[in-house]
């Protein structure tokens, strides 16, 4: 008989730690995806062929099942067969999972056992508590009750890094200055207009009627037709020049349009940085962007500084405050990965069209 077994203190309730032991969306995410047996109640097929330590997929019917304390299996992996036992017990901080696997039929080489158990080691103090941090994020209420904030806040702002949130607020605080900058120069630009397309025909008209009207003295006369003359030219071209340059000036900004590069800033075990740079050519601020990122198989996103987010699957939109003319804005975001060697996003685009460095 060969023993192989591991465990890990976690900071979460045993439901929680419970429900990524047996929702298989989530049990893909932190060990191997799994689906159940067609007609087998209790009984499923976990795709762990290719997993370090495992030659094949295993076969696991379910034998005994005490929510949320205890879950016991039997696993075959062709003809190999294993009693598989997870223990969660409640602690003070959370809880504490244990992953004990003993082989009833058959054994395992030394060198894949060594692998098997640091597979198993990986999962359970990398990939679970990420996933549990994430899924501890989706089941938090952020409104306020009657009794004021929540008592339980999400974990995931564990993992930021607090060297960035003052650069983050000097970010906030730019965006907006520049946007009241902006607001104040658009109101100076219309008044002007507004001003001389009223005043030149309340002005010109008057000398013209009096001239007309008076017909005693020749200097007189002579004097208000030429104004006249003049007046009339001035005051109609100057209605037209100025309406459209107010029209010219309102739409949007011709291109160049916003353009974006993707660089990966650093990497680790289980996981990346990756660094998106948003480069304005314009002569206007530019807001309003949105970037799309589309991670691999198996990555999920862990940290974001620099943009707001939401996740669709896969697909990462990132948003966040515009752009001044001529300069750039910069964003990153940590991901998590189910393999050790990471791997880059599957496709980062700007508006359609897609990043550089990619």
């Amino acid at each position: 008989m060969i023993e192989i077994g591991a465990q890990v203190d976690l900071s979460h309730p045993t439901d929680r730690v419970w429900l990524a032991l047996t929702d298989l969306g989530l049990l893909g995410r932190w060990f191997a995806e799994a689906e159940m047996v067609a007609g087998v109640p209790d009984r499923l097929l976990l795709h762990t062929a290719g997993l370090p330590g495992f030659d094949t997929n295993v076969e696991v019917e379910v034998t005994e099942r005490q929510v949320p304390e205890l879950l016991a299996m039997r696993c075959d992996e062709a003809g190999r067969l294993t009693e598989l036992t997870c223990t969660v017990t409640a602690t003070s901080q959370g809880c504490r999972l244990e992953i004990r696997e003993v082989t009833s039929h058959g054994s395992w080489p030394a060198e894949q056992r060594e692998l098997r158990e640091q597979q198993l080691r990986q999962a359970l103090t990398v990939r679970l508590p990420a996933i549990l941090d994430w899924l501890a994020f989706q089941q938090v209420d952020l409104r306020r009750g009657e009794g004021g904030l929540t008592a339980e806040l999400p974990l995931v702002g564990a993992f930021r890094n607090p060297a960035r949130a003052p650069r983050r607020r000097r970010l906030i605080v730019a965006a907006a200055a520049a946007a009241v900058l902006v607001a104040g120069l658009a109101a100076w630009a219309t008044l002007p207009g507004e001003s001389n397309h009223a005043a030149p025909p309340a002005a010109q008209p008057l000398p013209s009627v009096t001239a007309t009207g008076s017909t005693g003295t020749p200097k007189a006369t002579a004097s208000p037709r030429p104004s006249r003359t003049t007046a009339s030219p001035t005051a109609r071209p100057s209605r037209t020049p100025t309406a459209k340059p107010s029209k010219t000036a309102t739409p949007a900004p011709p291109p160049p349009p916003l353009v974006a590069r993707y660089d990966t800033d650093s990497t680790r075990l289980f996981g990346y940085t990756g660094e998106v740079v948003i480069d304005n050519p314009g002569g206007a601020p530019a807001a309003n962007w949105a970037v799309v990122v589309t991670l691999a198989d198996g990555s999920s996103i862990d940290d974001v500084d620099g943009a707001d987010w939401r996740k669709d699957g896969q697909a990462i939109t990132f948003t966040g405050p515009a752009v001044p003319a001529g300069k750039s804005q910069t964003f990153r975001f940590d991901v998590r990965d189910s393999r050790p060697k990471a791997r880059e996003p599957e496709g980062c685009a700007l508006g359609g069209n897609p990043c550089t460095g990619l």
